[in-house]
């Protein structure tokens, strides 16, 4: 997968982020009295949350270069691109509330903690809870991840996904209470557009059509000689 398509992804899908994970973005703990250290722990928290999508690139990257190995690769990036498509279209069908499993339940009550502590370690362990809790737009990419075939690339993929990610999280953090979300209720449309598109691109991917760079012919399934 391209990489620009991951931080396209994260740029687009922060709208949503800025909404949902927005609270946590302002109740930050305090780092310092000084504007640099204020500066310095909202981009702690931010660096905590690209290295758990960073850790979570190079797992998915390595869950697909297994089934590379043995010739799945092309597998890998249909399913996922379809997978994206049926939740995507779920969502929409079916907008009933999701229990909490206890799994993100502990997570919320460490999250809460943290929140109640200050420094930079507990914002920077605060940023790596946060990129853990669960979201559509990490699976996304974790499936992105998973094409990308190998450890590294996947750890590309998801970094860049993050990156995409920082310019509204970090404005969140810093503008505090004080920001307008208007922007995210006016854009938040363009998200599923985002999905759909890195989905039909993870489908195309797995077609192996032969054509570089997009499409290209993995496992030598494509034009038999």
């Amino acid at each position: 997968m391209e990489l620009w398509t991951a931080f396209l992804l994260g740029l687009v899908g922060s709208l949503h982020c800025a909404g949902m994970c927005g609270p946590i973005a302002i109740a930050q703990p305090v780092t310092g009295n000084t504007t640099a250290a204020f500066v310095a722990g909202r981009a702690a928290y931010n660096g905590g949350r690209v290295m758990t999508y960073v850790v979570l690139g190079a797992l998915f990257g390595v869950i697909g270069s297994s089934f590379a190995l043995f010739g799945f690769q092309r597998w890998v990036s249909l399913i996922a691109g379809i997978a994206i498509l049926v939740v995507l279209l779920a969502s929409w069908r079916h907008r009933a509330n999701v229990h909490i499993s206890r799994g993100v339940a502990l997570l919320k009550s460490h999250l809460g903690k943290l929140l109640r502590r200050t420094g930079f370690g507990a914002t920077f362990l605060l940023g790596n809870l946060n990129g853990l809790l669960p979201c559509g737009l990490v699976y996304a990419a974790c499936a992105g991840a998973a094409a990308s075939g190998s450890a590294v690339q996947g750890m590309n993929y998801m970094f860049a996904f993050g990156l995409g990610t920082v310019p509204m999280m970090l404005a969140v953090g810093l503008a505090g209470k004080k920001l307008q979300f208007t922007l995210r209720f006016r854009f938040e449309k363009l998200i599923p557009i985002c999905l759909v598109f890195v989905a039909l691109l993870l489908i195309v991917r797995g077609l192996a059509l032969g054509i570089p760079y997009l499409s290209p012919d993995v496992d030598g399934s494509c034009c038999p000689r």
